[in-house]
């Protein structure tokens, strides 16, 4: 996974992944939940006007942040058997504190962050992808 999504309004629009943290079993392969520090690639032009304001955008292209991966294109397999993947990858940029940048977050997120310590970020997604059991009915 090298080039990212940014689902949320902090300004950035495609992030390029170059160190996944604390991740040292999986050979450097991130996955959802997982820490990644990053280099903004693509972002939103700033206006002239917007300059002097301090809640205009918050990354400019060339920035090195820290990202949560939120979808990842790549499978993986849920306690309950199903088998879950995204059609693209997708992060969510973060503080030193590692809070969330922006305030808002637009597209789904899976379902795993909340287990993985990031339930702000499950709470303000419009959409998440939880796995649904299947009920077996007895005639």
């Amino acid at each position: 996974m090298n080039h990212l999504q940014v689902i949320d309004n902090s300004g950035a629009l495609l992030v390029e992944c170059v160190n996944v943290l604390k991740h040292k079993v999986n050979h450097g392969y991130g996955g959802v939940g997982d820490e990644i520090v990053c280099v903004v690639k693509r972002a939103r032009p700033i206006p002239a006007s917007a300059l002097a304001s301090t809640t205009a955008v918050k990354v400019k292209k060339g920035d090195v942040r820290r990202a949560v991966i939120v979808r990842t294109k790549k499978s993986f397999p849920r306690p309950d058997g199903r088998i879950v993947s995204f059609d693209d990858n997708a992060a969510v940029l973060l503080n030193n504190k590692k809070e969330m940048l922006g305030t808002r977050i637009n597209g789904p997120v899976s379902a795993e962050l909340r287990t993985r310590g990031w339930g702000k970020i499950v709470s303000l997604a419009p959409k998440v992808r939880r796995s649904t059991f299947l009920s077996s009915s007895v005639i």
